[in-house]
């Protein structure tokens, strides 16, 4: 097996979060009207992506009836409606949707994960749940090793910034700064593509583009 087909198996196996693992069973269990048909995946999800990418985007964790569902990240739920159609746009997905693990989506120089692999209630995990999740995503850039790492939402920046060695005293959050990382790497910020932050206008699609406009033009650097 590949080292990330063993990590991937350690990651929809893992059972570590009691609280977690009882919500995301119950989901799985009860679903949401509309997806009765479904066989809800209801296990830790693992990122995915190409395997030699530059480009490392990190969420928050999976949502309840979007990735806790399909079993992949962003797919099935109104952030990968928003995320997926800006990553066609800059060139790294195959196509603009995202709806089960079969619709032949290819992301192409970038790999999407996440702080936690199992969906939290209200979406908020603890921070001791995202420190249990912490040694996978830290296995997953050692192994990627990529030139830019994209933060999506306030919860993915925090926990990037404390295993990143960024050269900023006091970074803070904001929609598009970016910071210099040890290595000439680079980590970018954004608000994430929540249908929250989409549906109120805190993130909109050009806003969103500019975003992986600065992606594109670090990789070119």
């Amino acid at each position: 097996m590949t080292t990330f087909q063993v990590l991937n198996e350690e990651i929809t196996t893992c059972r570590r979060c009691t609280r977690l693992v009882a919500w995301r069973e119950k989901v799985a269990g009860e679903k949401r009207r509309a997806f009765q048909a479904w066989d809800y995946w209801g296990k830790p999800v693992p990122g995915f992506g190409d395997l030699r990418a530059r480009v490392l985007v990190v969420g928050l964790a999976p949502g309840a009836h979007g990735s806790n569902r399909t079993g992949r990240m962003f797919t099935g739920d109104a952030s990968g409606d928003f995320l997926f159609p800006a990553l066609y746009r800059a060139g790294f997905a195959s196509q603009p949707s995202s709806h089960d693990r079969q619709d032949g989506l290819r992301l192409k120089g970038l790999y999407i994960t996440a702080v936690c692999r199992c969906a939290p209630p209200d979406n908020k995990p603890t921070l001791e749940e995202a420190a249990n999740c912490r040694p996978f995503l830290l296995q997953e850039i050692e192994v990627l090793d990529p030139k830019v790492f994209v933060a999506l939402g306030r919860i993915a920046f925090d926990n990037l910034v404390r295993i990143l060695s960024v050269q900023d005293d006091h970074p803070f959050f904001a929609h598009g700064v970016c910071y210099r990382i040890t290595g000439n790497k680079t980590l970018v910020c954004s608000y994430h593509p929540s249908r929250q932050n989409t549906q109120t206008g805190r993130l909109t699609v050009a806003m969103f583009d500019r975003v992986w406009g600065i992606v594109n033009e670090l990789l070119r650097r």
